[in-house]
């Protein structure tokens, strides 16, 4: 399932619920062709945003033997290296800097994305400017925990949104058999990453454009265990998105799979488990509007249309598609269109 490139950045920006940000990083994505170029235009339009307001500073922990005392003197360390001899002393002390992690991890990112093959020529000379004008912030190795150390707050939230674009850039970044250099994988084309991007883009499309409380739902299975051993090993049942009104409500799972249906002997047919998991869901359902409950199968295509209505016991079935595949206003209309 093939997906236009400005169409994955604005399943991104509703996932990672940076629409705002999305509007202050203005990308024309009509002309890139691939996702890595359109991920650089992302962070040159983003760190130039950054250059015109102010890159953010935060206090480092400095260590240096000064004669000039400032800041905590390091005792045993001047007794050990004879102090007196030198007429120093060391001290630890805080200064304002731009070597913060997080303007370190930015730089690191643009500095990987030179180096990845097929980046568009422009792209690379416009992120070695960058990284040229970034001479002061300290070149970082780039690991997954890395960017679960960054410490943000309300004043620099627009750097959430960068960081998210570079852990993406890290965690597709290929190693090439060319040393020192990388190949971008296409992640639209990883089904498990593309999974769990549009379930958060659901949920999160209809947090903002409905009159509903959206959310993920806990649901308790009614079986009874023998003992508390038995209890424990029933799975987790959690909906993707629960849609719920006083006077209504919808339960919303997200399939993400490249054909909607499956045969069986030549013929057509909607896939069983994903008919099993809502039947589950029905059948466990208490509370408010539980009765009444409509169940939906949404699948994203690009190419083929697929609606089936069904009823069981009070209950609303629905399997739909949303095409992916066309103008962001025609998908916006659609999804609303589902539950109006």
């Amino acid at each position: 399932m093939k997906i236009p490139i400005q169409n994955v950045y604005y399943l991104l920006c509703y996932a990672w619920d940076k629409l705002a940000e999305r509007d202050v990083v203005a990308v024309d994505c009509l002309d890139a062709t691939s996702l890595l170029d359109l991920f650089a235009r992302v962070l040159i339009n983003g760190v130039n945003h950054l250059l015109k307001r102010g890159f953010d500073r935060g206090y480092e922990l400095q260590h240096e033997w000064t004669g000039r005392l400032r800041g905590r003197i390091c005792f045993q360390e001047a007794i050990r290296r004879n102090a007196a001899v030198t007429g120093r002393l060391p001290c630890d002390y805080d200064e304002l800097s731009y070597n913060v992690l997080h303007n370190r991890i930015l730089k690191a990112t643009m500095r990987q994305l030179i180096r990845a093959r097929g980046l568009d020529t422009k792209s690379a000379e416009r992120l070695s400017q960058l990284c040229r004008l970034l001479s002061e912030i300290e070149d970082i190795e780039l690991t997954g925990r890395v960017f679960g150390r960054v410490q943000l707050h309300r004043n620099n939230q627009f750097y959430d949104f960068l960081l998210k674009v570079c852990e993406l850039i890290h965690r597709n970044l290929l190693v090439s058999q060319r040393p020192g250099f990388s190949k971008f994988q296409d992640f639209d084309q990883d089904e498990q990453q593309m999974a769990h991007l549009y379930e958060a883009f659901v949920r999160n499309f209809y947090r903002t454009h409905s009159r509903f409380q959206v959310k993920g739902e806990d649901i308790r299975w009614r079986w009874t265990g023998a003992d508390e051993t038995s209890t424990r090993l029933l799975p987790k049942m959690r909906t993707d998105v629960s849609l719920t009104a006083p006077d209504r409500k919808i339960i919303i799972d997200c399939k993400f799979t490249p054909e909607v249906t499956q045969h069986h002997h030549g013929v057509e047919k909607l896939r069983s488990t994903h008919l099993y998991q809502i039947n589950a869901y029905m059948d466990n359902l208490q509370g408010e509007n539980a009765d009444t409950c409509e169940m939906m199968l949404l699948y994203p295509t690009v190419d083929r249309p697929l609606s089936a209505d069904f009823t069981f016991k009070g209950h609303k079935i629905y399997i739909r598609t949303i095409n992916l595949d066309q103008a962001w206003p025609k998908i916006h209309a659609n999804l609303l269109e589902l539950v109006a």
